[in-house]
């Protein structure tokens, strides 16, 4: 009813043209970014948040070797907790490949050592970086190359599987399914603060893009926190090429050239996801996110469209919907105001319903607080970040 009245109300605006046309702009902005969120958040968001699909099956048929590739850059204090947790893994073929990256701390030491208790763990050790490429893609492309099984699951050193199950359901697309990748989901640790707040919710806002598309089979990136794929696909299409000279992107940019909807599958159980932690700063926050942006603008012009498309609407009905409240609020036309008042909030409920729901699906815990607030905050992070 509200929508409908809104419509009237616009028909009769534009019919009057006494009223100026900045209020007429104001109405098409938020007529047409309510409309595209709407599709955004119950169409395209929704096929997350309502997924009805099986979880990964933790019985797998084909039990193929599984090799975990990880890259440490002075991770001693992370891979001593990392590694023990790994080699708690139900499953029966699998071993471990830590490129020890240039590290000036003990972290040799303490894989020579680990290597005496795991004998399934296995290192290479990087002295330097070619000048002409990444140093994490030169890790990486070296750890792959030596990975000992054809099926390579990737992590971080600082990152943690949920349960003993990840390596089964994170590679079982691969292995049972015949596909070339699995795309997983890897959250940060929960903490008290608006800093770790923020960070939980924009995480899952990039895991609504991202997965909701996967299972539209329309994927176009993933993290590199939790992503498997066959490394004879990786050798074929000679791992990074064309890709050398961009910082970051050994994740996303790989993807975005290679994954189609036929060869990846969206891995959606909280079992076979990671865990990371999260940067206890604004400044190292910042940091972070602006080598992620910067690797986004290499994407295919039609996957920067999936997420700029929602982006530009969430201005438009934020920039319209507050300048209309504003106008009539100024004007006193609270019949008017409280229209707009009331699609703000249907769209607020509807925002808060598709996350809650998508968190429990992804993680099976519970969403970040204040998720309305957050949104209209949002408005300001992407553009000026961006």
């Amino acid at each position: 009813t509200l929508i409908l009245k809104w419509f009237a109300e616009f028909d009769f605006i534009f019919a009057q043209q006494k009223r100026p046309m900045g209020l007429f702009l104001l109405w098409f902005f938020f007529g047409i970014g309510i409309l595209i969120q709407v599709i955004y958040l119950l169409f395209i968001f929704g096929k997350t948040a309502f997924y009805s699909g099986t979880k990964s099956q933790s019985a797998s048929k084909n039990e193929e070797g599984v090799t975990v590739v990880i890259c440490a850059h002075n991770e001693f204090s992370n891979l001593k907790t990392l590694i023990p947790k790994i080699f708690e893994q139900d499953y029966p073929i699998f071993d471990v490949m830590i490129v020890n990256d240039r590290s000036s701390d003990r972290t040799k030491r303490l894989l020579e050592k680990m290597m005496e208790a795991y004998p399934k763990l296995r290192s290479v050790t990087i002295k330097y970086t070619p000048p002409h490429v990444t140093a994490k893609k030169y890790a990486l492309t070296l750890g792959i190359k030596v990975a000992k099984y054809d099926v390579v699951l990737l992590t971080d050193a600082d990152c943690l599987p949920e349960s003993n199950q990840w390596i089964r359901k994170m590679t079982s697309p691969i292995r049972n399914q015949r596909k070339t990748f699995a795309v997983g989901f890897s959250g940060y640790e929960q903490k008290s603060g608006f800093l770790n707040n923020w960070i939980q919710f924009e995480t899952l806002l990039t895991a609504l893009y991202y997965m909701s598309f996967g299972l539209w089979k329309r994927p176009f990136m993933a993290v590199g926190r939790n992503l498997s794929y066959r490394k004879s696909f990786f050798m074929e299409v000679k791992a990074f090429r064309n890709l050398w000279h961009i910082e970051g992107g050994d994740d996303d940019l790989f993807v975005n050239l290679y994954t189609t909807g036929k060869n990846t599958e969206i891995v959606l159980d909280p079992e076979a996801n990671t865990v990371s932690k999260p940067k206890e700063t604004s400044k190292e926050y910042l940091i972070q996110k602006k080598r992620h942006l910067h690797a986004g603008k290499y994407y295919d012009s039609a996957d920067k469209r999936k997420i700029g498309l929602y982006s530009f609407s969430h201005a438009l009905f934020w920039i319209g919907g507050l300048g209309l409240l504003i106008y009539f609020g100024l004007a006193q036309s609270w019949e008017h105001f409280s229209i707009v008042f009331g699609i703000i909030l249907l769209r607020s409920i509807l925002l808060v319903r598709i996350f809650k729901a998508a968190e429990k699906k992804i993680q099976g815990t519970k969403p970040p607080k204040n998720i309305w607030m957050l949104d209209l905050l949002y408005l300001g992070y992407f553009w000026i970040l961006g």
